[in-house]
Parts: structure tokens; C-alpha cells; sequence
């Protein structure tokens, strides 16, 4: 036995589990007066959101729910989503946050699948929620969630969230969990082909995942943040929990528009809002008096594929400074960053935006990334130009997927765990993301990388959006189709002009062959659904 071993032992006095509930008992003691919430007219301090979620907890105790038990919540970016991440596991419960643009079906499934005891919903979802319900043999407690900022709807059930606040105890003795590998949240995966996934996480992961967010970002005590992410995606990439330890404000944005965006960043003062890149290009095509109204430093956190240089140019000239992460829902939400250099900013923007493109580094609390071939986990070379698939491995990885445990061996062969996404390592250790494993088009034996083309059809005067998926082709095999929504003013721009225009840019047999002019599909959080316009290419 070691030195180190003898008449040391770990007891409750060195050693307690990790988890983000310690986060708002510590902002509620040090900064009981500081801004927590601000939402419409609601203004709440760190005192007066800590004493809610103490309710809630105990109020749900008092109804029977406690350790193990799942709570789902379908509620837009509300203050009731907060009090939901700390009242929840402050019992032992399990948080469901369900995507409110489910429809009636896959919610049934996953209150099912799940066996949740306890649905919290906002009236806006009254009807979808009352056919999922229909659904159930053994439907949970429903709770109403009536939003002054919505002010429509009927209620859901005749148990409205105040009433049941009212039942708890302000001073809620609530219970730490007896071990940091006790669930705290169950996440679904969108679910493209079959059932979807669910994702559990743990209370370490939370914690550690939470506290990475700050690292990163340097986000510093007091950020006042936007929701303009869901909170809904991934426990909102963690930042519930990672505001609330930096005792900063929660500015809540129960839907996204681009003017109400920019009005609250000019009215409150925003730092810090995160969402996928359509977000920031639904800024940048505001009119310029209205975003004249940012005239303080913000931070825009950014995920997946990082907006085209044009998109980047045009928001750093708004005063927006873009952060680029990558993550899933599988590992807590952003677990890579895009780890800024200061020689870097003296390049040109275009120079800029290809390193911003690359989804980085490991955060300091994530233990492993790799890529590597995706049969023998050998890792690639570091040469920027061979493809492999992105591997992970660390504490903020998922505990596994919810009563599916060859999903769980399959995601985790070989010791690491298998995102889908292929991507390239370049010298410096940086990860760069070609494709989704699914989504690169082979053609003629040539892998040909979508997000290649998109960015070059992002950089035509005319294109807002675009995406680009395989279509099936008796000669190649499979060819690029492209899907373009245009901006207003340029209607008139053809399919031969677009394919002209790539031709300048790509190698032959890069160009899109089609060219589909349309609205794209996409997910709540602003992912484009490619399965959807693939679909759709076949059909052609």
C-alpha cells in the first residue's frame, strides 16, 4: 500500500458528488440581490429564483415524485424552463425537456418511453399535448404553465404551475445526489429513421460540461444572456446551469425574431446568446438602423457549421464577436471549440473565417478526441486532407441511451465514442468537419464534402440559405443537389447562374448537376433537415 493510501480515506468531508444543483444555492448566498430572471415585464433576483425552484421541488415531493422518477416539461424559453433544471433534480427526479415542435405522436411515445410521472406544459401546446395524452394508458400529472408573454390558449389541466408552487416549502431541505452518475436529464435524439434515442445524462457531466461553457468563453462573472438558443436542445448546451454559477441574468426570448433580439441586446445590455447559424444571419439581413442598436460588445456562440465568411464579416461589423463550437446531443451539447489565437485577427476575413470554420479543440473538460478510420479506430493523419470519423471520449459523454443497450455498445465500440461525423485533423490539432457520415455524396468513387459546396453557394450575392444532398445518378452513382432559398430582390436568379457560379469555384465534379429554388426544411434549433430535402432529390 502506498503512503498516500494509509489512514487516508475519502469520506463526506473530502469528497462530494459533483453536480450543478450547487450552483444556485451559491448565487442565492453570495448574490441574493443580483438579476437572475428577466422576462416581459418579470424581473427576479438570485434569492427570489432560488426560493421557486425550492418549491417546485418540494411541491413535487408532496405529489409522490422523488429519486429516479421523470418529470417532462414541454415549455418554450420561459422562467418556468429554469426553475425546471434545479427543482427537478433537487428531489432525485429526471428532467425530460420535450422539442415543442414534436408532434402528438413522437411526444406519446417518449412520455411512454421515458415513463414520465409528471408533464409541465405551456398552454401554447395545449392541443398537441391533449392528443399525445389521448395516446397514454397511464397519462402523467399534467401541470399548466399559463405565460403572461403568450396570453392565449386554454389551460392544459386544472393545475396551474403557481397553484402548485404555492404547495411547496421556500425552505426546501432538497438532497444532493448520492452519487454524481445519478441521472439529472433525459434527452431524445430527433429520431430521423425509427424511434428516437434517449439520451441520459449525469450530474457530473452537467457540472463539468456547465463549467467548460465558462472556460472557453471567458464569459466572466454576471454575463447577461440571451436566450436565443432552445433551452429545450441539450439542457440548452448546458447553460442553465453555467449562467446560473456565474450568477449572471437569464434574458428569456420565448420565440425567435430577429427584431426582438435586437431590441433586448440594446434594452438589457446582452453579452453573451447562443444558436445555430441562422440566427446570426437572420441579424445580418435586418435593416441597418435596426442594427445600429447593438453598440456594446456581444458574444455569439455558434454551432455546427460556421457561417460562410460573408455572414462572419457582416456580424463582426455588427459588434458581434462569433465563438465556433461543435457537440451533440450524446455528449451534453458543445464539447469542441474553434480555441481563438490573437495573431489570427490581423488576417483577412476570409483567412478568418476558413480557421473559424474548423470545429477546434477539445474543451479542458472533455479527456479525448480523435479522428480516425471509422473500422479500425486507427487515427488519421494530421495532414488536413484525410477523412475519418470524429470519435470522443470523457466525463461530459452520455451515460448511454435509455433501454437500449445495443444503441449504447454500438455508440461506444472500441472505447470511444462514435459521433457519425467525418472530418479532417490538421496539423495543429484542430478538427475540421467535412460531413456527416450520412451525408457525403460519393460520386464516381470521388467523395465530394456538402459543406464544401454550400459554402460556395453562400458566397453568390443571392443565396441566403442553401444545403446540398446526394442525389441518386445512373453513371455516377450519386451527383450534388442543391437547395437554395434566395433573398428578397434577387427572385429572378436561375439555376444556370448558380451552377455557373460553382463552376468558377469547384472542381467539375463538385458542382451541383440540380438546382432546387425552395423554403428549407428545418428542426427547432435551426438545423436544416437534409433527410427531408434527400427525399425530395430522389423524387426529381
Amino acid at each position: 500500500m502506498s503512503i498516500f493510501e494509509q489512514g487516508l480515506s475519502r469520506s463526506e468531508v473530502n469528497h462530494i458528488p459533483l453536480s450543478p444543483l450547487s450552483f444556485i444555492e451559491r448565487s442565492a448566498a453570495v448574490h441574493p440581490n443580483r438579476p437572475a430572471v428577466i422576462h416581459g415585464s418579470i424581473r427576479r433576483t438570485w434569492a427570489e429564483t432560488y426560493t421557486r425552484c425550492r418549491r417546485l421541488a418540494s411541491a413535487l415531493a408532496g405529489r409522490g415524485i422523488g429519486k429516479g422518477d421523470t418529470v417532462a416539461v414541454m415549455l418554450p424559453n420561459i422562467p418556468q424552463m429554469l426553475e425546471a433544471h434545479f427543482g427537478v433534480p433537487m428531489i432525485g427526479a429526471v428532467l425530460n425537456t420535450l422539442n415543442v415542435r414534436l408532434d402528438a405522436e413522437a411526444i406519446a411515445f417518449m412520455l411512454q418511453h421515458g415513463e414520465a410521472k409528471v408533464l409541465i406544459a405551456d398552454r401554447e401546446y395545449q392541443e398537441v399535448i391533449h392528443a399525445a395524452i389521448g395516446m397514454l394508458d397511464h397519462p402523467p400529472l399534467l401541470i399548466d404553465v399559463d405565460d403572461p408573454e403568450y396570453g392565449e390558449g386554454l389551460p392544459i389541466s386544472d393545475l396551474e404551475y403557481e397553484a402548485l408552487l404555492a404547495e411547496g416549502d421556500p425552505a426546501f431541505a432538497w438532497q444532493w445526489p448520492d452519487d454524481e452518475w445519478q441521472a439529472i436529464s433525459l434527452n431524445y435524439t430527433s429520431g430521423t429513421t425509427g424511434n428516437p434515442k434517449g439520451v441520459v445524462y449525469h450530474h457530473r457531466g452537467a457540472y463539468l460540461n456547465a463549467l467548460g461553457n465558462q472556460m472557453v468563453w471567458a464569459m466572466g462573472n454576471h454575463p447577461v444572456y440571451l436566450w436565443t438558443l432552445p433551452m429545450f436542445h441539450c439542457n440548452g448546451w448546458c447553460y442553465p446551469w453555467t449562467v446560473t454559477a456565474l450568477a449572471g441574468a437569464h434574458v428569456f426570448l420565448r420565440r425567435v425574431d430577429p427584431q426582438k433580439i435586437l431590441t433586448l441586446i440594446h434594452e438589457h445590455r446582452v453579452t453573451h446568446l447562443c444558436g445555430a447559424p441562422i440566427v446570426l444571419n437572420a441579424l445580418v439581413n435586418m435593416p441597418d438602423s435596426a442594427k445600429a442598436a447593438i453598440d456594446h460588445p456581444v458574444h455569439a456562440m455558434v454551432a455546427g457549421a460556421a457561417p460562410p465568411a460573408k455572414v462572419i464579416g457582416a456580424v463582426e461589423e455588427m459588434g458581434i464577436k462569433v465563438t465556433h463550437v461543435y457537440g451533440l446531443t450524446e455528449v451534453y451539447g458543445p464539447v469542441t471549440v474553434c480555441a481563438w489565437h490573437e495573431e489570427w485577427d490581423e488576417l483577412p476575413l476570409d483567412e478568418r473565417a476558413r480557421i473559424k470554420a474548423r470545429q477546434g479543440v477539445r474543451y479542458p473538460t472533455l479527456e479525448g478526441v480523435m479522428v480516425a478510420d471509422p473500422q479500425t479506430l486507427e487515427p488519421v493523419p494530421r495532414d488536413g486532407d484525410t477523412i475519418g470519423e470524429i470519435f470522443m471520449r470523457g466525463n461530459t459523454v452520455m451515460k448511454g441511451y435509455l433501454k437500449n443497450p445495443s444503441a449504447t455498445a454500438e455508440a461506444f465500440e472500441g472505447g470511444w465514442f462514435h459521433t457519425g461525423d467525418l472530418a479532417v485533423w490538421h496539423p495543429d490539432g484542430y478538427v475540421e468537419i467535412k460531413d456527416r457520415l450520412k451525408d457525403i455524396v460519393i460520386s464516381g468513387g470521388e467523395n465530394i464534402s456538402t459543406i464544401e459546396v454550400e459554402g460556395v453557394l453562400y458566397r453568390h450575392h443571392g443565396v441566403l440559405e442553401a444545403a446540398v444532398v446526394a442525389r441518386p445518378d445512373e453513371k455516377w452513382g450519386e451527383t450534388p443537389c442543391a437547395f437554395v432559398t434566395l433573398k428578397a430582390g434577387h427572385e429572378r436568379t436561375s439555376e444556370a447562374e448558380i451552377i455557373a457560379f460553382c463552376r468558377e469555384h469547384l472542381a467539375g465534379f463538385k458542382i451541383p448537376r440540380r438546382v432546387v429554388f425552395s423554403e428549407l426544411p428545418k428542426t427547432s434549433t435551426g438545423k436544416i433537415q437534409k433527410y427531408v430535402l434527400r427525399d425530395r432529390a430522389r423524387a426529381l
